[in-house]
């Protein structure tokens, strides 16, 4: 019997390289654009001031604006090295020096220490992306975290637009189908039992779906999770839009925003609820294009 002939294993993929004037480009445009997006909170921070609506950006997700500012070309791209030298990443961790000055990313010793979370932001986005956006849900969620609480245990120090009753019976008037786990294990005790679905970590691959704010704002923390393979203007982008999700959520929150300009989305009645599912689909036709080039990202890296 003749033995087939296998061929040969194909050749690695030579990585883009940038010469110095087009990587200081897009890392000084880069830092322009991070302090724009974080100038209000940095201010507000100097101040010794708080919002309660942005500082969630930086308190629940673990980046400061120093770190967004700092740009990564992404996998794939490496950075020749100026008249002065290498460039600045050749002292970041996870960064290589070749004989030539090129640096790049060590995706080899950069999978040694994150392989088994980019394999699971790649199985939890790949899958989202693979269901229908659900709408239906009108921010329910945050009502829920506060269903039946003490005031003195709420997590944000606002009031209530409706009040404790009024904001108990809207939860007790709607079917609460919050399918986010990280949403779902701020629930009250008396509100854990009213969602339609019980969801944990095991199932997060299986319950996350693409229209939940919640997991389109999470793709932010997915694009910090992958790190240096998230080349700088998708994590800008992933953080622009969990921005402009969160004042959304908050508007449709029983709490009263109006102290920051922010208009309630009333979504105890008929008009507030068109008007939440309209940017509902709104933000998830944005997240898509996001969620699509980080499972990318993600799935280049391991294979």
């Amino acid at each position: 019997m003749t033995a087939t002939a296998l061929p040969d294993p194909a050749p690695p993929t030579a990585p883009q390289v940038l010469d110095a004037v087009a990587w200081r480009a897009a890392a000084d445009g880069h830092a322009a654009r991070a302090d724009a997006l974080t100038a209000a909170h940095r201010d507000r921070r100097a101040r010794g001031e708080r919002h309660a609506v942005e500082d969630f950006l930086f308190e629940y997700y673990p980046a400061k604006p120093a770190q967004l500012r700092r740009w990564h070309p992404g996998g794939g791209v490496a950075l020749a090295p100026g008249a002065d030298g290498p460039a600045p990443h050749a002292g970041w961790r996870w960064y290589r020096t070749g004989g030539d000055g090129v640096v790049a990313l060590d995706l080899d010793a950069f999978l040694a220490d994150r392989g088994d979370t980019v394999r699971y932001v790649h199985a939890l986005l790949s899958a989202t992306a693979a269901r229908p956006a659900a709408t239906g849900c009108f921010g329910l969620h945050e009502w829920a975290m506060v269903y039946r609480q003490d005031g003195a245990d709420r997590r944000h120090a606002l009031p209530l637009r409706l009040g404790p009753a009024g904001t108990d019976a809207v939860v007790e008037s709607h079917r609460i189908r919050c399918t986010h786990l990280d949403a779902f294990r701020f629930f009250t005790p008396e509100a854990r039992p009213r969602n339609a679905t019980q969801p944990t970590r095991e199932s997060q691959v299986r319950d996350e779906q693409p229209g939940c704010l919640h997991a389109n704002m999470d793709l932010y923390k997915w694009a910090l999770k992958l790190g240096p393979l998230v080349p700088g203007a998708l994590l800008l982008d992933a953080f622009e839009l969990a921005a402009e999700i969160r004042r959304t959520d908050m508007q449709a929150s029983p709490y009263d925003v109006t102290a920051y300009g922010l208009e309630p989305v009333a979504i105890e009645t008929p008009d507030g609820k068109a008007e939440y599912v309209r940017r509902q689909r709104g933000f998830a036709e944005r997240a898509a294009g996001l969620r699509t080039a980080l499972a990318a990202v993600a799935g280049a890296a391991v294979g």
